[in-house]
């Protein structure tokens, strides 16, 4: 009964500590390549939030254009009768 315990301990020595050691490796490495990924996923997107910002004029700009597409469809009238008399 001893020498059954005693093999039993060998094979859990040098079988499945070697696998679970492994296997918390794989995970430390993954755990520490999080904070990276992160830092790189936080640059792009203040980089994105920093081209957003142009978004706001385009909203300030539609009605001056607006003003000045209508202006300029009241002189394609305007154009008519000056170019009649060239």
């Amino acid at each position: 009964m001893i020498v059954i315990g005693f093999i039993g301990a060998l094979v859990l020595l040098f079988v499945v500590l070697p696998v679970v050691v492994a296997l918390l490796r794989g995970v430390l490495l993954a755990a520490r390549s999080i904070p990276a990924t992160v830092d790189a996923i936080a640059g792009v997107a203040t980089d994105a939030s920093r081209d957003l910002d142009a978004v706001q004029l385009l909203y300030t700009t539609s009605a001056g254009v607006q003003a000045i597409i209508g202006v300029v469809a009241n002189l394609g009238g305007s154009l008519d009768v000056i170019m009649e008399d060239v």
